[in-house]
């Protein structure tokens, strides 16, 4: 029994020994490989391929504050309109983000050396001033943006109510 084993282990150990290449001949090109293409053309399309990705990449960048306009849209839902400290540390944050991404936009950019990228830069300033519109909804929502002139003037009464709402149990 063991012997058979033995034999066995030998067989596969012999196997694998006499796996190797003989011939000396080329191996095939793979299918679509065409040796025409190694030379200059190759440069030409890596520096396209490269202007191409840098591009792609800037509009990335540029495009990335309208991508966050559905979370801070989820955000300002979820702060709700109440005036006590979260809420207001939350509009505060949104506020001040898209403020100091204005201010750091040739920084953001500064990677794009090589390319161009004022139309970027546009869309960028433009989805940052997307996201302070929201903001200053969110602050006159909350009504803490002084939108009357009994807010400024001392003297001027406020606005006066001309309707009152309320609701509770209905008694029959």
């Amino acid at each position: 029994m063991s012997n058979k084993v033995q034999n066995r282990r030998t067989k596969w150990n012999l196997d694998s020994v006499r796996i190797t290449r003989v011939s000396t001949e080329p191996l095939a090109s793979p299918p679509g490989y065409s040796s025409s293409t190694i030379g200059s053309n190759s440069e030409v399309s890596k520096k396209t391929d490269v202007s191409r990705l840098i591009t792609k990449k800037s509009w990335d960048l540029a495009l990335a504050p309208m991508k966050q306009v559905p979370m801070n849209l989820f955000i300002m839902y979820m702060a709700g309109n109440s005036i006590s400290i979260f809420p207001i540390m939350m509009v505060g944050m949104l506020l001040m983000r898209p403020l100091q991404a204005i201010w750091s936009t040739k920084a953001t950019f500064k990677m794009m050396e090589t390319s161009n990228a004022i139309l970027q830069m546009i869309v960028y300033v433009l989805g940052n001033f997307v996201n302070i519109g929201l903001a200053l909804y969110k602050c006159h929502s909350m009504g803490l943006l002084p939108t009357y002139a009994s807010d400024w003037l001392a003297f001027v009464e406020p606005p006066i109510r001309l309707e009152y709402l309320g609701g509770g149990i209905q008694l029959y």
